[in-house]
């Protein structure tokens, strides 16, 4: 459909009963508050289009179109809140998952107990899910301490929102397929093999501790060694990440570890989280810099200050020189609008001359050109607020590429808005860096291997350019979030994959006790000294034993699914058809002695038994006997 079909369809449109983008969204956001009033869930900090798109799976499944509608349907089936935990919530882990990260977090374990002496260990295991990953963390303590020193020393606290996860957790009973990535020295060492499936050992079980927790709203648990949370940061928006990861600063102890998954990486908090290795994303806590006490300026005596002999035209030139001075440049302007007064940076910067003072200063080509700040000044005069305008460029007289920017902030005198304050800030070097820094970037991007010795070095650089790094960041949160994104969409296809398997191996048993069934069924009739045919509904023959295929001579395969009435057999049909029809609608029995010609040609006389079937199922049960 082309554009001006489009606007020419309205109608079409409104009453195909779809729902708008705005109402989509509006039922969208209603149906959040319906879980956080009625179940205390609140979904309001994850990725909206993954928590989207998970709801709408769930919707699918039993039929409904727009989340108004299926916000209702909660309202009439409580037992469905369950089933759309389950969906939203993905529970995707496994014992000893990307095991290089694993045998590197081995290794830092390894240089934090050799410091810890005796001391007891606190673990933290956020997001746990069915309990994989704090069963591989306490095997791997337990490796290093002894198991016996485990159950004296070390303490796990393993936590997720999902309970029926954490009760699965608790029962510490895993299938042969979820123990696949277990190491065969630790399944025969920290596993029993039962008629159940394996189970953990009980000593590595007693130092697991599980309950539920909320990482946006429940106090985290402080003080601990190691804290593993893989893959459960990436479910979340910009906003709730870094309100999470600062709980999680606060949980972590001093040189304490943090374990993160391949998805994520904390680029822009490394002041909370000190990268040990930044590619398997285990990272140490930042300790809180400790503030140096400021100098307290009103302990000065009075007596110390020097006598005021000067005059007061002496002091406002005094004022004036110090306020020319200042490297940034500045432009005054009363209510009006009109030039009070101006610095000599600002001559130099965007070439306002102290001449100007007077004028009004949207009468200036600075007003509009580049951009358009009269609506900042504007702005800034009415909400009484700091407004900036972001990096412009301009060229002076002299040729020269300077790049600029403006702060407009309100001037108030006891509470009273006096004139506005235009502050030209020269950010040409800043930008030139800036530019600079994305080409190293660009190139360490790609020799990150070859370049790990330099680390160092670009550690510093980075330093240096802290001021420029800002939009590089937005970069890369920006690649991070389409990053955590994809992993997200592949732990739901693996979710659903699993789901596919265990609806495949019902199928299969369900094949396969229909196949013994059926085995079972043709070995009854096989046996019987009796030809045996059974009609449904329809008198469509649906079996035909071999005694029937022995007195007719015809296969089974040639009347199964054929009308029993348009068989050309030695058996008079047309003769039984009433009697049949009549078993079926009366569901009566039936026997009588009727003469036929069996497949040799010779004639013989046969009983015929006619029974209705037992059960829901209509249908006719035709037994022959020669006698």
């Amino acid at each position: 459909m082309t554009e001006d079909e489009r606007e020419g369809a309205p109608e079409e449109i409104a009453s195909s009963g779809e729902a708008t983008p705005d109402e989509d969204e509006a039922g969208f956001e209603e149906l959040l508050a319906f879980l956080h009033r009625t179940r205390s869930f609140d979904f309001r900090g994850y990725k909206r289009a993954s928590l989207s798109r998970r709801i709408r799976r769930r919707m699918q499944m039993v039929s409904v179109t727009s989340f108004a509608d299926y916000t209702d349907y909660l309202q009439v089936h409580p037992d469905e809140h369950a089933q759309l935990f389950d969906m939203v919530l993905i529970n995707v882990t496994a014992f000893f998952r990307d095991a290089p990260a694993w045998e590197a977090l081995d290794g830092c374990l390894g240089k934090l107990l050799d410091g810890a002496a005796d001391r007891p260990v606190r673990a933290w295991s956020a997001g746990c899910a069915s309990g994989e990953e704090a069963y591989t963390l306490a095997i791997l303590l337990a490796e290093r301490v002894g198991l016996e020193a485990f159950a004296r020393r070390v303490k796990i606290y393993a936590t997720d929102f999902d309970e029926d996860a954490l009760a699965r957790a608790r029962a510490a009973t895993y299938s042969a397929k979820a123990i696949e990535g277990v190491p065969p020295a630790f399944l025969e060492k920290y596993f029993q093999s039962t008629a159940a499936g394996y189970v953990v050992h009980k000593d590595l079980r007693r130092g697991v501790i599980f309950g539920r927790h909320d990482l946006l709203h429940d106090a985290p648990i402080s003080k601990v060694d190691v804290l593993v949370c893989r893959n459960t940061l990436m479910y979340f928006n910009a906003d709730a990440q870094e309100d999470i990861l600062r709980r999680l600063h606060f949980a972590v102890g001093d040189a304490g570890l943090l374990f993160l998954g391949k998805a994520e990486m904390l680029l822009t908090h490394g002041s909370l989280f000190t990268p040990l290795d930044l590619k398997l994303r285990i990272f140490q806590r930042t300790p809180r810099e400790r503030r140096e006490p400021r100098f307290d300026v009103t302990a000065v005596s009075d007596a110390k200050v020097p006598p005021r002999d000067q005059s007061a035209d002496a002091r406002e030139r005094l004022k004036r020189a110090a306020f020319d001075s200042v490297p940034i440049g500045i432009v005054l302007l009363d209510l009006t609008g009109r030039i009070m007064h101006v610095t000599r940076r600002v001559t130099e910067l965007v070439g306002i001359l102290p001449s100007d003072q007077g004028r009004m200063f949207h009468e200036l080509e600075l007003s509009y050109r580049p951009v358009d700040l009269r609506s900042s000044i504007d702005r800034a005069r009415e909400e009484r607020r700091v407004v900036v305008v972001p990096a412009l460029e301009r060229q002076t007289r002299s040729g020269e590429r300077i790049v600029f920017e403006v702060t407009v902030a309100p001037v108030l005198a006891s509470g009273e808005m006096s004139g506005v304050q235009l502050c030209f800030h020269d950010i040409t070097r800043t930008e030139h860096l800036q530019a600079e820094l994305q080409k190293t970037y660009v190139a360490l991007s790609s020799a990150h291997e070859e370049l790990q010795s330099t680390s160092e070095e670009l550690e510093t650089t980075n330093e240096e350019l802290q001021s420029t790094v800002e939009e590089l960041e937005t970069t890369n949160e920006e690649l991070q979030s389409t990053n955590e994104e994809l992993e997200t969409m592949n732990e739901e296809l693996q979710s659903t994959n699993e789901e596919l398997q265990t609806m495949n191996a019902e199928l299969r048993g369900r094949s396969d006790e229909l196949a013994h069934l059926n085995g079972f069924l043709n070995g009854i009739l096989g046996g019987m000294r009796s030809g045996v045919a059974v009609l449904d509904g329809d008198l469509m023959v649906k079996t035909w034993n071999h005694k029937m295929e022995d007195l007719w001579g015809v296969r089974t395969g040639e009347v199964v699914g054929r009308q029993v009435l348009t068989l050309d057999i030695g058996l008079p049909l047309d003769d039984l058809a009433p009697a049949i029809r009549a078993c079926l609608l009366a569901e009566a029995h039936d026997t009588r002695e009727i003469a036929c010609t069996n497949r040799r040609g010779k004639s013989v006389k046969c009983r015929v038994t006619l029974a209705p079937m037992a059960g829901e199922s209509r249908g006719v049960i035709l037994a022959v006997e020669e006698l």
